[in-house]
């Protein structure tokens, strides 16, 4: 069984508007720190921590964000992970420039490196096997259109757009293969109940089953309608049942 925490709260969070009178997008956040609490069904299931630096830089210069998953309780037992990802890309236009994943899902140890050329317009995708130190690394490339997010800088770009009910959004997200256009539905207006209390939020369901992950099920995503634009709560539902991430905690540092 694979308990794929990060990459479901993750991968849930892309999207960019579709329409050309789009309004301005919202500043860039604070740096900041934000923390979820995972359940699987009705299990605890894990803990995720994403965290922004450079958020306040100029534009052009790189931001870093970074997002750990760790399971534990219930979850842990049946299947361990402690995953990393670490993203670089610009405070302007949002548009990655590479990203590095360390997966430790029970027996699978691997390190991912990303690197995007906008230039040549490809994907470098760099791949070592920790159970395998002595093989040599999987290299392989993919083209990439001049602007391309990864599964974490499209959680930030997400946050810089403005919603509205009704409206469908896409984006080009390459996890070091193929460019995926994921579309996301903008469905309802509803509150969320997180750790910050009860909050007026966006529903959002993005289309990342079927290709991005090759198997059935469905995502909602919702996303703060106010002036954070927090991801509050994603929730998937696939055969193995229901996960769900939700908000715990915020922390924020004021923009350099």
């Amino acid at each position: 069984m694979r308990f794929r925490i990060l990459g479901i709260l993750l991968c849930g969070l892309t999207a960019v508007p579709a329409v050309a009178q789009a309004p301005k997008p919202a500043p860039s956040p604070p740096d900041e720190t934000l923390t979820y609490d995972v359940t699987w069904s009705i299990f605890d299931a894990g803990k995720v921590t994403a965290t922004l630096q450079g958020s306040g830089s100029t534009p052009g210069d790189d931001v870093h964000a970074r997002a750990v998953a760790r399971s534990q309780g219930f979850a842990s037992l049946l299947f361990n992970v402690e995953d990393q990802f670490d993203s670089a890309f610009t405070s302007g236009a949002v548009c990655s420039h590479h990203i590095t994943k360390k997966i430790n899902e029970g027996a699978r140890h691997r390190d991912f490196e990303v690197a995007f050329d906008s230039a040549r317009r490809v994907a470098v995708l760099t791949e070592h096997d920790l159970n395998k130190p002595e093989a040599p690394p999987k290299h392989a490339e993919s083209a990439i259109p001049a602007c391309v997010e990864d599964v974490v800088s499209a959680f930030y770009y997400l946050r810089r757009q403005p919603l509205q009910l009704g409206q469908t959004f896409h984006v080009p997200v390459n996890d070091g293969g193929k460019t995926y256009d994921i579309s996301v539905e903008v469905q309802a207006r509803e509150p969320v109940q997180t750790g910050l209390g009860t909050l007026p939020a966006f529903r959002l369901e993005p289309s990342v089953f079927g290709e991005f992950y090759k198997r059935k099920g469905r995502m909602w995503v919702w996303i703060s309608d106010d002036e954070h634009h927090y991801p509050l709560k994603v929730k998937m539902a696939i055969s193995i049942g229901a996960i769900t991430a939700t908000l715990k905690s915020a922390a924020e540092s004021p923009a350099k």
